[in-house]
């Protein structure tokens, strides 16, 4: 695991490639990227001095492990360009949305395939990840989960159709977290709090919370016992409660999710 290539250099390759390097995986050297942007290129290649690639084949015969970081409808031409470059013992991981392992597999042969679920807190080293190994990357999973746990939290999921729920929970979950954030900011507001008092009282709220389920986690202590702890009988929060309540909060958040896994499934075929 001495060299590593990303094929594409968005905002995840990015996120991925500060991570590898802080949590020192990898030596800048070893860290090469390609990229339609020449652009982009120049920008990874100064910023943390990695190695920019004229194309992805060179990239594939150059690297021991390759990160798939383009948008899934430019998998299909990324997939190609490679096919004939990588070694048999490459791993191949895709970040990748609805790309299965049986896709990739179909073009690049029995190889080392991890196919993974990232989300958008990965940007600043805080983001939730699930990879799925096929057989020939079952060894090499602590590998490419050491990658993963360097922006955030990495856990291990062994059926791929699985890969669909994690999408629905952590790949749109924040945004599931910003939108009550945007609508208890509307919120205040209308209760008579300046906009940016509201702003901060909710994203320092959000964060509090977060934080705060976190570290009560390591003591065994649920979401669900720190929300009776907040809750006094009578009280202000179990009025706002009671209406969550009255309004099936708790259907309305599983159909949500039940509507991002299977719109999943139907952009995976």
């Amino acid at each position: 695991m001495d060299t590593i290539g990303f094929i594409g250099g968005g905002n995840m390759a990015e996120a991925l490639i500060k991570g590898i390097l802080t949590a020192n995986i990898y030596a800048p050297e070893n860290v090469f990227i390609s990229d339609v942007r020449a652009e982009r290129l120049k920008f990874l290649a100064e910023k943390y001095n990695v190695i920019s690639v004229d194309s992805n084949a060179e990239l594939a015969a150059k690297v021991e492990t390759i990160v798939l970081s383009v948008k899934p409808q430019n998998m299909a031409d990324a997939l190609e360009s490679i096919k004939d470059a990588l070694g048999a013992e490459t791993l191949v991981i895709s970040i990748a949305a609805g790309i299965k392992v049986a896709n990739i597999a179909a073009v690049l042969g029995d190889i080392a395939i991890v196919r993974v679920m990232p989300n958008t807190p990965a940007l600043i080293g805080e983001g939730a990840s699930a990879l799925l190994a096929n057989e020939r990357a079952k060894p090499m999973l602590a590998d490419a989960r050491s990658i993963f746990s360097s922006v955030g939290k990495a856990v291990v999921v062994d059926d791929e159709d699985l890969i669909d729920a994690v999408t629905a929970v952590s790949g749109s979950g924040p945004a599931y977290y910003f939108l009550l954030m945007e609508e208890m900011i509307k919120a205040a507001v209308e209760l008579g709090l300046p906009g940016d008092v509201a702003k901060e009282l909710v994203l320092q709220t959000a964060k509090g919370a977060g934080l705060l389920a976190a570290a009560a986690d390591k003591n065994d202590e649920s979401p669900a016992v720190l929300r009776q702890k907040v809750t006094s009988p009578g009280g202000t929060t179990e009025a706002a409660l009671k209406v969550f309540a009255a309004n099936n909060f708790s259907r309305l958040i599983a159909d949500a999710l039940t509507a991002a896994c299977d719109r999943s499934k139907e952009l995976s075929g």
